[in-house]
């Protein structure tokens, strides 16, 4: 009996990466790419923009770029017609909603504008650039949305209140979205890592080695993801591998969630 490998190849996509000048979004594109898919990356940061780009145009793919704020509208309306511009008809096209940041603060502490940012660029962001782009891909009947969601939307601490909320809240979009849209062909997905080592988070964990070891101790594989240990992931859910799936929030933790933490 001949079974049908599913195809991991990204030849026929083009990804739209929001939070793409560094980090996980960075990395992301450029393995984007690598598996053929043409790239749009979105940030703020136009000059770190242009070096991702850059990086992937040497070695063989297309990139694109587009400075874009995701809590503005009119940013996320004209990164939705880039897209549309960009688009051959042979694409499917594919939104990775990756900007966000966050903090650790004791909740007597956190400012209204503080909760009203972390929730801008994670869960509003994330349902207003998936409401932009989503018209593309229902003129297609396929799509794909991949969200960024975290092991903190499903656990929680001292100092991480706000930050657990707004990723729920994401996990939520995901499966709200994805239960309106599947019958047109859309499929919503999101991707929950751990703590992991960018730039900004391996920074964090430098000044303060208690709470890392800690963190460490809840982790069974014993050590902090590196932005690489989310591609395998990412790859997965932007091929027609998993086009069987929708609505679901992939844990990649090394055993954070699966330990009752």
């Amino acid at each position: 009996m001949t079974i049908p490998l599913p195809s991991f190849t990204l030849e026929d996509r083009l990804i739209v990466v929001t939070g793409a000048s560094q980090g996980i979004g960075a990395i992301f594109a450029q393995a984007f790419a690598v598996a053929g898919a043409r790239v749009l990356l979105a940030a703020r940061n136009t000059e770190k923009l242009t070096a991702v780009a850059a990086a992937i145009t040497d070695e063989g793919g297309t990139a694109h770029t587009a400075t874009v704020d995701v809590t503005n509208p009119a940013d996320l309306a004209a990164l939705a017609a880039e897209a549309e511009r960009l688009a051959r008809p042979e694409d499917r096209l594919v939104l990775v909603n990756n900007a966000g940041f966050g903090f650790t603060r004791p909740a007597l502490d956190v400012e209204e504008d503080d909760w009203d940012a972390l929730f801008g660029t994670s869960a509003r962001a994330t349902f207003f650039a998936s409401q932009k782009m989503a018209p593309l891909m229902l003129e297609r009947g396929y799509g794909k949305i991949i969200n960024m969601s975290s092991t903190w939307a499903q656990s929680t601490e001292a100092g991480k209140v706000a930050y657990s909320a707004a990723k729920a809240a994401v996990s939520q979009v995901t499966a709200g979205l994805s239960t309106e849209w599947a019958p047109l062909g859309i499929r919503v997905n999101a991707l929950a890592p751990t703590a992991t080592m960018t730039e900004f988070t391996s920074g964090v964990m430098a000044a303060n080695p208690e709470r890392a070891k800690k963190m460490v101790g809840r982790i069974k594989l014993g050590r902090f993801a590196e932005p690489r240990d989310l591609v395998g992931a990412a790859l997965f859910l932007a091929s027609e591998a998993s086009d069987f799936m929708t609505g679901q929030t992939l844990f990649v933790d090394g055993g954070w969630n699966a330990a009752g933490c």
